[in-house]
């Protein structure tokens, strides 16, 4: 039996590897040129590849391809390129350039190619593939003993089946060899400096980028910006203090605005009658009939909505009418394939968030029900619960920053960020010292250069002229009613 597993997995990696071109490199050159070609979904936009090596320590083994995107500046006034670090982790450079590039100012398209990519392990640069069966059985919250035990075999067998049908690149998917992606795509569009925005997960790349290659740093912009140097429990502890914060906003918005459907109603009761209704299992999800939402993805889906104050009303409403249904239990359709992307991978290999076993999980749960007794499982949760028992070291530990770029880091920070706490930011400002400059939007979401245009002004300026804004610099709230 065990003869036969290890054989089946040799043959998958090597299927793995032709089917992606994953083959031995030729020796490297020391530049090469992207074949910008028009992109099949809009011909506006130009698409392209850059041949990267899959383990950076080894530039003559195997190879894949990254993918790209850019949409070009007017001849007349480009300064270069401005290239965009996306989120997630998996969210796709590539579709940001191709459906149009609107998050950044008409006076940055003008100036900049803007340009981006999807990062090793996802999207169209050789994703990482799993068992959709395996990835399905994943727990969100764990029980007792027993299911800690089983979650770590669990986890195990699905980083092998990973492995096995993405091949070596699956060992390879995190920020550090990201970052020197990064400079292969600085060096082949051929700046000799870095301009560069990263947006929450990307925000990674940017600090990691300029620990690794401050001499190469011409501007680097982070919003939402992570904080890199955290254990498990002050991951989850400042995870579990600014959702609260979020849902605290919200409530205070709904107690104020009449475009609240629960104005004028006890919100913190509704929201504990839902919770308890789905803690006995009989909560469905109104906008899928009869799919069940467990505590944790109640949680999960009204957190989401918090990313954006345009989506309150819409949660509000999704609140209301889950109060006032009963439970019609479904059947949930088969997802179809066999396989499925996980851009989490990059997660286990950034972050060790180790935990001995269930009593010290059953700790943590505890304390973060008191930070954040609303919400009580903020999605940190289940990151640890998914990369329990994953390799240590991880490739890209957390460490606090080591940046010496000439040029200071601009930290685009929300005070009421529901995903990239405010403390994250002035944490990261503090390690940064002189090499970074901490600017404050006062008010709610997910990122600020596309709410505030105060904060998109200062953005602009640093972008185009580097100029710096003073230290201590804010932007007032835009009220989420007008």
């Amino acid at each position: 039996m065990l003869r036969v597993r290890k054989s089946a997995v040799g043959w998958a990696v090597a299927l793995a590897l032709t089917a992606a071109g994953l083959t031995p490199a030729s020796p490297a050159t020391a530049r090469q040129a992207i074949d910008w070609r028009p992109c099949p979904e809009d011909a506006t936009a130009e698409c392209g590849t850059l041949s990267l090596p899959v383990d950076w320590d080894r530039p003559r083994g195997e190879r894949f391809d990254l993918a790209l995107a850019r949409r070009v500046a007017d001849p007349a006034l480009r300064q270069g390129s401005l290239v965009f670090g996306p989120g997630g982790p998996g969210d796709s450079g590539v579709e940001r350039v191709v459906d149009g590039s609107s998050r950044f100012s008409a006076d940055l398209r003008r100036r900049f190619d803007i340009v981006s990519f999807d990062p090793r392990g996802t999207g169209a640069s050789h994703p990482v593939v799993c068992s959709r069966d395996l990835l399905a059985r994943q727990p969100q919250l764990l029980t007792d003993q027993a299911q800690f035990d089983a979650t770590l075999a669990g986890n195990a067998l699905l980083r092998a089946d990973c492995r096995a049908r993405t091949g070596p690149l699956y060992d390879h998917v995190d920020t550090t060899s990201a970052a020197r992606d990064l400079d292969a795509v600085r060096a082949a569009l051929g700046e000799r400096r870095l301009t560069f925005h990263g947006s929450s997960y990307g925000t990674l790349l940017g600090e990691r980028y300029a620990e690794l290659f401050p001499d190469r740093v011409r501007a680097v912009v982070l919003e939402a910006a992570m904080d890199h140097s955290l254990g498990t429990r002050a991951f989850l502890d400042t995870q579990a203090v600014t959702s609260q914060n979020a849902f605290d906003e919200f409530v205070t918005w709904c107690d104020r605005s009449t475009s609240c459907v629960l104005h004028g109603r006890d919100v913190r009761a509704t929201w504990a009658g839902l919770r308890a209704r789905a803690e006995r299992g009989d909560l469905t999800d109104p906008k899928r009939p009869g799919v069940v939402l467990t505590p944790f993805e109640l949680t999960r889906l009204t957190h989401k909505e918090f990313y954006d104050t345009w989506r309150w009303p819409g949660l509000a409403d999704w609140l209301n009418r889950m109060e006032a249904s009963t439970a019609v239990r479904g059947v949930v359709p088969s997802a179809g394939d066999a396989v499925a992307p996980y851009p989490f991978a990059v997660f286990c290999q950034d972050w060790s968030l180790p935990v001995r076993d269930y009593r010290e999980y059953a700790g943590h749960l505890r304390r973060m029900a008191r930070l954040a007794p609303d919400l009580r499982y903020p999605t940190a949760v289940f990151a640890v619960v998914t990369c329990l028992g994953a390799p240590t070291p991880v490739a890209n530990p957390q460490h606090r920053l080591r940046v010496r770029s000439d040029v200071p880091l601009l930290i685009a920070a929300t005070v009421h960020d529901p995903a990239s706490g405010y403390d994250w930011a002035t944490n990261v400002a503090r390690q940064l010292g002189r090499h970074g400059v901490l600017l404050t939007y006062r008010g709610w979401g997910h990122g600020s250069y596309s709410t505030s245009p105060c904060v998109a002004q200062a953005v602009d300026a640093y972008l185009i002229d580097q100029v710096v804004p003073a230290r201590g610099s804010d932007c007032p709230a835009v009220d989420p009613d007008v």
